[in-house]
């Protein structure tokens, strides 16, 4: 076995790894066998860092006017689907809270002030109203990390899952996928194992495949599920009301959007390409799309996505042969060097590999365009200070009621 991975390693260009392979002891090298043997290394020609994209056109929305106006009917159909166990929640939850100076799962950051409120403790405490309104559990799919994952069971072992039901929290982890230095050569993290890193959001669907996710979802005969990022503490949940106004849509999925605040804001933009819905990023619009306006005077390319989508599962199930775009993102990665020490850079040293959540809605037929008011359900957690910090989000919990 170890010689067909050396010889693998040599095509592919990976000399050094397959030198460092063969001078480690047996026990060591049966090891990171093992690992390499199991590693996706289609990556290190696979990557598309500049996807050649279609033909964009606008994608309406269906407007919080028009969502009040319908939100008893939209509620009831989301309830009953609720109530007869045909809905899932996936919370994506495999970062850590590096840029927040915080080196541990982005969701065990304390958001409260004269009080504890994790970002975790947030995200159940908003789920649970929706379980109260239904009075129904909805099973919740927790995706960590190879790094964060016995931590983040711990933590939420710890904290009683927070008023949630235990029986109806599902863990699993993502996969992995290799890093290379800016040669595109492979990196060491120890003596005997090849630096990876979670391979992004977009492979939340394949890691529950592989992990024997899905398994509970079949037998729970679940038809939607309800994916949503960990770091936006407003995020609404299986929301009745949008579940409901998907399925009344006939459409395969949705998505929660928010207009955007002036015309140059840099969010990814829901829209159609080549008639599939997709994201179309701020850096890729032309002058002419940013500013465009319909006939009303709103923005043709006006609703941004919060990472609160509806899939049916059904359609899940057709992407599982689908190799989703690579995106390489340039980071600082610790790695040990030929010498055997161990390198903690400064500066941006390194690829890591990514999918993305986005790159799932391509993939559907149709997508409902979900309008929800910014104030009200979108408060990222991503910087320190700033734009979508700390501070911005403390502020929006407070002006909604929440005690910190």
């Amino acid at each position: 076995m170890i010689y067909k991975i050396t010889e693998m390693l040599n095509m592919l260009h990976q000399e050094h790894i397959a030198a460092h392979l063969l001078s480690l002891p047996d026990a060591e090298q049966r090891s990171m066998t093992a690992q390499i043997s199991e590693l996706d290394l289609s990556v290190l020609s696979a990557a598309q860092t500049n996807q050649q994209r279609g033909a964009f056109s606008p994608l309406l929305a269906t407007t919080r006017r028009e969502i009040e106006q319908n939100r008893s009917r939209f509620t009831e159909i989301g309830l009953d689907a609720i109530r007869s166990g045909k809905v899932g929640a996936v919370m994506l939850a495999g970062g850590q809270g590096s840029r927040l100076g915080f080196d541990r799962p982005k969701g065990m950051f304390n958001i409260g002030v004269s009080r504890e409120l994790y970002i975790f403790e947030c995200l159940v405490n908003n789920l649970l109203e929706v379980t109260k309104q239904a009075g129904a559990w909805i099973p919740l799919f927790i995706m960590t990390s190879v790094d964060n994952n016995r931590e983040t069971r711990d933590f939420f072992e710890e904290h009683n899952y927070f008023g949630y039901s235990g029986d109806n929290i599902f863990f699993f982890v993502q996969e992995q996928l290799p890093t290379v230095d800016t040669n595109g050569k492979l990196m060491l993290s120890a003596k005997g194992t090849v630096s990876t890193a979670p391979n992004g959001n977009g492979g939340w669907y394949a890691s529950m495949s592989k992990t024997g996710m899905l398994k509970v979802v079949r037998d729970a005969k679940i038809e939607w599920l309800n994916v949503f990022a960990v770091d936006n503490v407003l995020q609404r949940i299986a929301d009745p009301c949008f579940i409901g106004a998907v399925i009344e849509s006939g459409k395969v999925s949705g998505a929660k959007v928010v207009a955007k605040a002036e015309p140059e804001e840099r969010v990814g933009v829901l829209c159609l390409e080549d008639g599939k819905p997709s994201i179309v990023e701020y850096y890729e619009m032309t002058d002419e799309m940013v500013h465009r306006r319909e006939a009303d005077g709103t923005l043709s390319y006006n609703y941004g996505v919060i990472l609160n989508y509806l899939f049916r599962v059904d359609r899940l199930d057709q992407t599982l042969s689908v190799k989703l775009p690579l995106h390489r993102a340039f980071k600082k990665l610790k790695y040990m060097n030929a010498a055997g020490e161990m390198i903690v850079p400064d500066e941006p040293n390194a690829y890591k590999f990514e999918t993305l959540a986005l790159d799932m809605v391509r993939l559907q037929e149709n997508c409902l365009a979900y309008e929800v008011d910014r104030s009200r359900e979108f408060a990222p957690v991503k910087n320190r200070t700033g734009t979508d910090s700390i501070d911005t989000a403390r502020e929006l919990l407070l002006r909604n009621g929440i005690a910190l």
